[in-house]
């Protein structure tokens, strides 16, 4: 058996059907994503186009795939003033998530944050009370089954009241989002 054969068809058979693949639609987008995800090329100046256009101005300084559920694309956007935006896109490139990364705080902060044209737009800027750090704090960790509260903060997101982060007993770290009344909306593992 001739393996140098052999392996030169298990390179080129995918390669091809992944090529007639996406020539489908009539469009071939140029796709190289790097064994650690970074998106370059055509495929890279359209996925950071439309995150620089969901966040209104800045520059994509990195483009990644993404393994998150509901996510193809995580786009980190630095903005004029030069704070952060990381914009999650799904394979339409439409927005899942926009955060932005802020590592001041936000109590000597007096400049604008980067945020939707919502009624809500200071509501992160609110300080918890004690009782409300804990009840939201008892709450995240009974969804991910126990552990440790790293931090509670208010949500500045439509309809979520309360952001946690916790570390479970397994040493997983979750972000877990809550309503109003303590209901869970979202818990997300972090990689």
């Amino acid at each position: 058996m001739n393996t140098a054969t052999l392996r030169t068809k298990r390179v080129l058979v995918p390669t091809v059907a992944a090529v007639a693949v996406l020539g489908i639609g009539g469009t071939v987008w140029a796709t190289t994503a790097s064994a650690d995800g970074t998106v370059d090329g055509a495929e890279r100046d359209r996925v950071a186009a439309a995150a620089v256009e969901a966040v209104g101005s800045g520059e994509a300084v990195d483009v990644e795939t993404s393994d998150d559920p509901g996510e193809a694309y995580e786009v980190e956007v630095r903005l004029p003033d030069g704070g952060e935006v990381d914009v999650a896109l799904d394979s339409d490139l439409g927005v899942v998530a926009q955060d932005r990364d802020d590592d001041r705080d936000d109590r000597d902060d007096d400049s604008d944050d980067v945020r939707d044209d919502r009624d809500d737009r200071d509501a992160d800027d609110r300080v918890l009370s004690a009782e409300e750090r804990t009840a939201a704090g008892d709450a995240a960790l009974e969804a991910v089954g126990g552990g440790t509260v790293l931090d509670v903060e208010a949500s500045d997101d439509r309809g979520e009241a309360y952001e946690v982060e916790v570390r479970a007993t397994d040493g997983t770290e979750w972000d877990v989002e809550l309503d109003a009344d303590l209901t869970v909306l979202d818990k997300r593992a972090d990689r």
